[in-house]
């Protein structure tokens, strides 16, 4: 039986297969210094296949480079054995919710999820350190190859201490974010689906550098925006007042089209605003200012030149020209007439943007008769969707009325009343236990603006106060759907002179879920009555990331001697329960860590069920035949047992001819 490999994927192996699949005559056996054959590149080969592009030696290229970007991509490539262990106590509904919350290093936790969620993740959202000389950075552990790396992944540390201070006076104080960005956004792009979208928060001093590595790995052709959203208060930056952050906004394919709209949520008010101006008597332009002004407040001051007339019963229109609009094409000349005086209007140079029957259907023209007509304070004239100029002399536009049009494109400047940080402190009870969190007016905007659907997985690696998270579930809440989500976040150590700490918060995990749970229980309150509400998934399944539940000697086996094969026997460490060997399974296998896991026993052995029939795992010893019989009736996907596990060498020997009998579909694998 084969066996699991029960650490992260090697991406630098799988970028070599990748290669050999394309050059296969460019790949050789070699022996390396340590004796061993492996299969090697030819680079000599290689640089023959590609002889007409390759870039060799000094020649000048165009491309970002920094001190420690060769190690970072190492980094990113180099496998780890760690994993996840499950966290009941700190979970919320954890038998039940499709969300998760994970707490350790993001680069570690995108490792482990590169085999479950690859191509899975409609959107990501990230908030990473601003890089502004008062910000703490992760101190990644760079070393000489990936073998020394898989080795120190193995080593326990205490998760609070991997961020160091990143001052102006480093250094290396540009390179070492960038080091730190690099690996965590390649590893983040494999998650991303076909058409999945990525927004990056990020200040004033590394937007350019974001820029260019966010174009090295996404691709240029992928950048789609660079918004600009106002924050609360201004800062003095160099004399000053700084009152923006940036969001770059990238998608991963950009031949897959892609539609970023904003809701007209906010809005509606205006109705109230029309009443007044009626009850008052106000005049249109009155009614019209102060309807621009509440465009304003909710960030639609760049949409607004569409709809720039109101007529006396204060209707809010704009006007769209009906000639057609491509200068290199023509469309249909037909005949308009006025529907006062009488005669032919002009007919626009390229002719009309519709056909004869579309125009006549949205004028109410029958027979040649508008069955409509009204005129407008200033002598024009309005015939259904179409609006006429006093005289015929000019042509006629098509009409859209605003309480029409549910959704705008995306701005490249938004701004929002709310306040993130006096969100935070209303739900902790007025206590400041998180600094400058986003605003969830901000990320529901993103969230809606990408258009997810049901089941869509939302990413945020750099969670922070979860405010993505709360995001999420206000956007459920309010049209029934049910998006997942994904958090991760390390659990840095809060100052014991800070209010999260007094509050009894030692890390920012804890503030982290101590959010989504306070959230949940606010938007449910809000949306009492609302449809699907009482389904409404708040919960999370918390997990720590650590040490492999195998020993050393899982992973070099060729190390041991004679005095160790009675440990080989038992090759899990002694602290890890069922359920952390049964995460780790589903980790290596790819198989999705929020799915629902029931346990029965079977002939006095406990069994997992993943998702029904996906995954069958039993870690108990004394397997016999007439158990693994009874295992292969239920006909599951797979199935994995403890190599250590098995009554005797016989029923191993003939487990895989059981299940072949059986149930042949089924995959087996032991750890």
């Amino acid at each position: 039986m084969e066996k699991l490999k029960l650490h992260s994927p090697d991406l630098t192996q799988t970028n070599i297969n990748n290669l050999a699949q394309l050059f296969p005559s460019c790949f050789v056996e070699a022996t390396g210094e340590d004796g061993i054959v492996r299969r090697s590149i030819d680079f000599d080969q290689l640089r023959q296949e590609l002889s007409g592009n390759i870039v060799e030696g000094p020649k000048e290229r165009y491309q970002l480079s920094w001190p420690g970007k060769r190690e970072a991509l190492l980094t990113a490539n180099a496998p780890i054995a760690k994993t996840l262990r499950p966290c009941r106590k700190g979970s919320l509904n954890f038998d039940t919710t499709q969300n998760i919350f994970i707490e350790g290093d993001n680069l570690d936790a995108l490792k482990l999820l590169q085999e479950t969620y690859l191509n899975k993740v409609k959107m990501i959202y990230i908030d990473p350190p601003y890089n502004t000389g008062k910000d703490f950075i992760y101190e990644d552990d760079f070393t000489e190859d990936s073998a020394s790396y898989f080795q120190r992944s193995m080593q326990k540390d205490e998760e609070g201490n991997r961020l160091i201070a990143n001052t102006e006076s480093n250094g290396r104080f540009h390179s070492d974010w960038l080091s730190m960005l690099y690996p965590r956004l390649k590893l983040a792009r494999n998650l991303l689906r076909q058409d999945g979208v990525i927004f990056i928060s990020i200040g004033n001093a590394e937007v350019a550098n974001l820029r260019k590595i966010c174009d090295e790995i996404f691709g240029e052709e992928n950048f789609v925006e660079c918004i600009s959203w106002n924050k609360r208060i201004p800062k003095n930056d160099k004399g000053v007042g700084n009152i923006h952050d940036f969001i770059l906004l990238y998608v991963k394919d950009c031949s897959i089209p892609h539609e970023f709209l904003m809701t007209k949520d906010g809005l509606s008010d205006i109705d109230d605003v029309i009443a007044k101006a009626r009850k008052s008597g106000a005049s249109i332009s009155e009614a019209e200012e102060e309807i621009r002004k509440l465009y304003k407040k909710q960030g639609y001051d760049r949409g607004i030149t569409l709809y720039n007339s109101f007529d006396s019963k204060y209707r809010l229109w704009g006007k769209i020209n009906m000639s057609w609009p491509n200068a290199n094409t023509y469309g249909p000349r037909y005949e308009v007439l006025h529907p006062s005086t009488g005669k032919p209007v002009r007919i626009p140079d390229r002719g009309w943007r519709w056909k004869e029957d579309t125009f006549a259907e949205a004028a109410k023209r029958i027979e040649g008769k508008y069955s409509s007509i009204e005129k407008l304070e200033d002598g024009s004239f309005l015939c259904g969707r179409v609006w006429f100029a006093p005289d015929e002399n000019l042509q006629p536009s098509s009409v859209t009325y605003l309480d029409e049009v549910h959704t705008f494109l995306l701005r490249s400047i938004l701004s929002f009343k709310s306040d993130g940080g006096i969100e935070v402190e209303e739900l902790f009870d007025g206590k400041n236990v998180f600094s400058y969190p986003k605003p969830t007016t901000l990320l529901k905007t993103l969230l809606a603006a990408v258009g997810l659907k049901e089941q869509d997985i939302v990413l945020d690696f750099f969670a922070g106060s979860c405010t993505t998270a709360h995001a999420v579930m206000a956007l459920n809440s309010e049209d029934g759907l049910k998006r997942r989500f994904i958090m991760c976040q390390l659990p840095e150590i809060c100052d014991v002179s800070s209010e999260a700490f007094k509050a009894g918060y030692k890390n920012i995990a804890e503030i982290s879920k101590e959010r989504i749970r306070r959230a949940g229980k606010k938007v449910k309150l809000e949306h009492v009555g609302s449809p699907r509400i009482d389904s409404l998934d708040v919960g999370f399944r918390a997990f720590k990331i650590d040490g492999s539940n195998m020993k050393d000697v899982f992973y070099t086996p060729d190390a041991v001697s004679q005095d160790l094969l009675s440990e080989q026997i038992n090759n899990i460490h002694e602290d890890r329960t069922s359920e952390d060997l049964l995460f780790q399974v589903l980790l290596d296998w790819g198989v999705d860590l929020a799915l629902p896991i029931s346990q029965e026993s079977i002939a006095d052995k406990v069994v997992f069920f993943v998702d029904g029939n996906a995954l069958a795992a039993c870690f108990e010893e004394g397997v016999s035949e007439e158990f693994v019989k009874l295992l292969a009736k239920r006909e599951p996907l797979r199935v994995v047992f403890r190599d250590a596990g098995f009554a005797s060498d016989s029923v191993k020997i003939n487990v895989e001819q059981i299940f072949k009998l059986m149930s042949p579909a089924t995959d087996i694998k032991t750890i």
